[in-house]
């Protein structure tokens, strides 16, 4: 899932916690370096002076070497017994040793050892006392990373409002245009830098758009304005036909197929023309439908696909359903759910049941998969086994319709049989 945090919110923390980060990296390092540091001349000094003490008692064994903030011992080899048992068998060098005092507690020390000119000479150097100033220290760098992290926190809040400031201001202005509905040139209200580019580039996408909008609604409304008036004239020429004494029965059924072609003709424009409007309702005029009406002359324009099919189809209107919709944009999803059943089905029954607020067409069909029932909606998708010239969009059609009416329509496998059945389910009248 992707993050919903704000931009201004994402660049706070990046910068907060980059400063933080860099702030306890330094304040580690440093600390790092001075305990090195300070061990390094701790110790080059602690060698020096054990070297400075072992010459002035070779040199001078009657005077004693005073020192401020180590302490001395000078032992010969014949009296080296005397000193601790522990530090008699220490190399040249300098060594880390522990001791426990009276008290109990114990104490560091770096005890620097030198054996030269049959003298043992030791300094020890207490350690201990630099714990509290090294706790100190720690302490004041937590808090400096603390004050730097609360530092750039702040930077980072600031700099956040300056440089977002356009970014910000052009998704406002966006957010405005889709409250309004109007767009309006965002281009002027931006310096030519980057926000500007994309203000200049959201322009002309725009313009592209809608003009490209204005020719679809242009097209769609020459097409059906034109599309119309033969079929106005196809109707009213068949009527007038049927009206003539001297017809014969095969004759006058050919022009009510005629008649029904021309009506379905028409009420597929009208919802071609509702799907290109893209409204977020369709239009209802205060059109309450009859359901079974409607699929009773559905079926009756579709008898003629049957051919010579060994296929009866029937109607069950176990409860009157009702719709606020025009009847042209039902007929239109009827005639391509109830068509693509008389078409998969070579033999038995095609079955429309209407009550409990829904209306289900069920056939003896090669059926479909369950994992393909809702890819047969997609535009360009046909069922397996289909012939003819079709092009897959009528079940794209029907949903899209659906969807601008609140219905809900679907298809699944039958579970008792071999067959499919389309679903379809309004919303209460």
């Amino acid at each position: 899932m992707l993050s919903r945090r704000k931009l201004r919110f994402r660049l706070i923390v990046s910068f907060a916690l980059f400063g933080f980060g860099l702030s306890a990296l330094f304040a580690f390092s440093a600390l790092n370096i001075r305990a090195r540091v300070e061990d390094q001349l701790v110790t080059a000094t602690l060698l020096d002076e054990v070297d400075n003490l072992n010459r002035q008692v070779h040199e001078h064994p009657e005077r004693q070497p005073k020192f401020g903030i180590v302490e001395a011992w000078t032992w010969s080899d014949r009296t080296i017994y005397k000193a601790p048992l522990e530090w008699q068998h220490l190399d040249n060098g300098v060594h880390d040793v522990s001791e426990t005092g009276s008290d109990g507690k114990t104490r560091h020390y770096k005890l620097a050892v030198e054996h030269k000119n049959g003298i043992y000479s030791f300094l020890r150097y207490d350690v201990s006392r630099d714990e509290l100033s090294k706790q100190q220290l720690l302490i004041s760098v937590i808090g400096a990373v603390f004050l730097f992290g609360l530092l750039s926190l702040t930077i980072g809040l600031w700099l956040s409002r300056k440089v977002l400031k356009p970014v910000s201001e052009l998704a406002a202005r966006l957010r405005d245009f889709r409250k309004a509905g109007k767009a309006e040139p965002l281009a002027p209200h931006f310096a030519d830098d980057e926000v500007g580019e994309l203000a200049l580039a959201l322009d002309e996408y725009a313009a592209r758009l809608t003009a490209m909008v204005e020719r679809d609604r242009e097209f769609n409304s020459d097409v059906s304005h034109e599309l119309r008036t033969p079929l106005a004239v196809i109707a009213s020429t068949t009527e007038l036909l049927q009206g003539s004494p001297d017809l014969t029965d095969k004759l006058r059924e050919r022009l009510k197929r005629i008649e029904r072609s021309s009506r379905q003709a028409t009420e597929l424009i009208e919802a071609l023309l509702l799907l290109s409007r893209a409204e977020r309702r369709g239009p209802t005029r205060g059109e309450t439908t009859e359901v079974g009406k409607v699929a009773a002359d559905v079926i009756e324009s579709q008898r003629p696909q049957m051919r010579d099919k060994p296929l009866d189809i029937e109607l069950a209107v176990n409860e009157p359903v009702s719709v606020n919709a025009p009847a042209s944009v039902l007929s239109v999803a009827l005639t391509n759910l109830i068509g693509n059943a008389i078409k998969y089905t070579l033999e038995g029954l095609v079955r429309v049941e209407i009550g409990n607020g829904r209306i289900e067409v069920i056939d003896t069909g090669p059926g479909i998969k369950p994992e393909d029932a809702e890819r047969l909606f997609q535009r360009g998708v046909r069922g397996e086994g289909a012939g003819g010239s079709g092009a897959g969009l009528g079940l794209a059609i029907v949903r899209r319709l659906c969807d601008l009416y609140g219905w809900q329509v679907s298809m699944r496998p039958r579970s008792d049989a071999n067959g499919a059945i389309a679903s379809l389910v309004f919303e209460p009248a």
